[in-house]
């Protein structure tokens, strides 16, 4: 009978001192776990910590009065909201396996050795991913096509790959932040109570001075590496690819076809997937011969040898045979199999993130951190630093756009704050810091589309790094801070609650 009366009660708000455990001991075991294992934690080591740092995380929330079954149902729920990009994943890892065997990523690598100057190639590659993730809304679309072969071109120069993976990680999510196609940057305005316009103007004012301090930055890296043309890893690239591939302008359509339909807005999934297909046909068009050395099926005619070829590169990715082992390490990339183990961080981030939330515990850190922001610059500054955390404990770029939206909505216009100001801090803070949490479903997207591991690009992906500074200084200075009156607040505040019932 007691049990009954205890497990009908209401469960308890958690103490700040049951929400802080769970995160210092991720911080902990996160930490040892990159000690340890260094680069390679991310292939099982980190998965350990987020699981355990998540049971320790239940054990509280059922002390608290949790039933295990909710429990067990918020991580449900938690890992279920990933589902499509868990699948987004699988395609782009399947596109990358037939791309390679297409010869459509070493045409990119090749046509990017013969066009892009060595001195602006930093600079150059984040334009070009910025320019085209603002025309369709996708970073994850730019890195996982452009992205693999700027990856490519730039092993061809011999630069650096972990520079170059952050220059198209904050090209990408330039475009991802700035774009009215973007689900981010419809969600922000959406959270915050304004509309899409105005949202996207005011955060102008902090992206586009953050863009160009990047943009410097990668020219005068590129300038200053001391570059010299006639790479000799550019030649003997070059000329493998030149030798394995028949290489011409019809090797990239699957690239253009793929562009063209994330430009008219089909969702990324079927999109990546058919992109994953065509290019299946365009190597058993244009590589007939290495589409058939690939399968090494002897004896089977000519159309079973092709469909072995590339229901390999779906699954298993591409292994290349060029003779040079560089190119080869370079070339032999991709397949369903290779996301695998990013999955399995994702789903391991998604349920200890999940339990947090579910338990309050997120909740219970964000309530502390508003009672210390005194002022504006502090309020905004608690909001970057409530959307990062976000990133760290919940794992999800949506989840850090959301929580805090939702939580400081009635605190900005409590204290006559424009909501557009909270809607442009949540993506200076949220959307640019997801790609820099290697347990992030973003980051461990860009570290397994780009194979370089996070926290290696991480200090070169300069705008990510850069805009939420500006953010905070825009704040604390009280620069395009915009205020409205306490009718317009009273207004607002209205509609927020009928948008968002608690």
């Amino acid at each position: 009978m007691t049990k009954e009366k205890t497990s009908g009660a209401a469960p308890r708000a958690p103490s700040l001192l049951d929400a802080s455990i769970p995160i210092v001991s991720l911080i902990v075991m996160l930490s040892l776990s990159v000690y340890l294992y260094g680069s390679d934690s991310s292939g099982g080591a980190n998965q350990v910590a987020l699981l355990l740092a998540g049971a320790i995380a239940a054990v509280i929330a059922v002390r608290n009065g949790y039933p295990w079954k909710e429990i067990e149902q918020a991580i449900v729920a938690g890992i279920s909201t990933a589902m499509v990009a868990i699948l987004i994943l699988l395609a782009v890892g399947a596109l990358i396996g037939t791309w390679m065997l297409a010869g459509t990523v070493p045409a990119m690598i090749y046509y990017g050795l013969k066009l892009l100057e060595p001195h602006f190639f930093y600079a150059a590659t984040c334009l070009i991913c910025a320019v085209a993730s603002l025309s369709i809304g996708s970073s994850w679309t730019v890195a996982g096509t452009l992205g693999v072969g700027l990856m490519g071109v730039s092993l061809g120069l011999g630069l650096s790959p972990a520079i170059t993976a952050g220059a198209v990680v904050s090209g990408a999510y330039f475009g991802d932040k700035m774009s009215p196609l973007s689900d981010t940057t419809n969600l922000a305005p959406a959270v915050a109570g304004t509309d899409l316009f105005t949202h996207v103007r005011h955060m102008a004012w902090t992206t586009t001075p953050s863009f160009v301090i990047a943009m410097i930055i990668y020219a005068i890296i590129g300038f200053s590496g001391h570059v010299t043309e006639g790479h000799p890893a550019m030649a003997m690239t070059m000329n493998a690819l030149e030798s394995h591939y028949h290489l011409s302008v019809l090797t990239l359509v699957p690239l253009v076809v793929v562009f063209v339909l994330a430009f008219k807005r089909f969702p990324a999934l079927p999109t990546i997937l058919f992109g994953a297909l065509l290019g299946g046909v365009f190597a058993v068009w244009l590589q007939p011969d290495v589409v058939v050395a690939y399968a090494d099926a002897p004896g089977k005619p000519f159309w079973l040898a092709a469909l072995k070829g590339i229901w390999t590169a779906l699954a298993n990715g591409y292994v290349s045979t060029t003779g040079e082992p560089a190119v080869d390490k370079l070339l032999s990339r991709g397949g369903m199999s290779s996301m695998l183990s990013t999955i399995w961080l994702i789903i391991c981030a998604l349920a200890f993130g999940a339990v947090v939330e579910h338990a309050g515990m997120l909740a219970r850190l964000i309530q502390s951190i508003l009672r210390a922001a005194k002022s504006t610059g502090a309020l905004i500054t608690a909001v970057v630093m409530t959307c990062i955390g976000a990133n760290v404990i919940a794992a999800d770029q949506y989840m850090s756009i959301v929580v805090p939206g939702k939580m400081y909505r009635a605190e900005f216009l409590r204290r006559g704050l424009h909501a557009k100001n909270l809607s442009r801090t949540l993506e200076d803070a949220g959307t640019l810091s997801s790609p820099l949490v290697p347990w992030n479903t973003c980051g461990a997207y860009m570290a397994a589309t780009l194979g370089i591991a996070t926290f290696s690009y991480a200090p070169f992906a300069f705008l990510n790094l850069i805009n939420p500074f500006v953010a905070i200084l825009y704040a604390w200075r009280g620069f395009t801070i915009e205020r409205i009156t306490p009718q317009e607040a009273r207004r607002e505040a209205s509609a927020a609650t009928a948008a968002f019932p608690d």
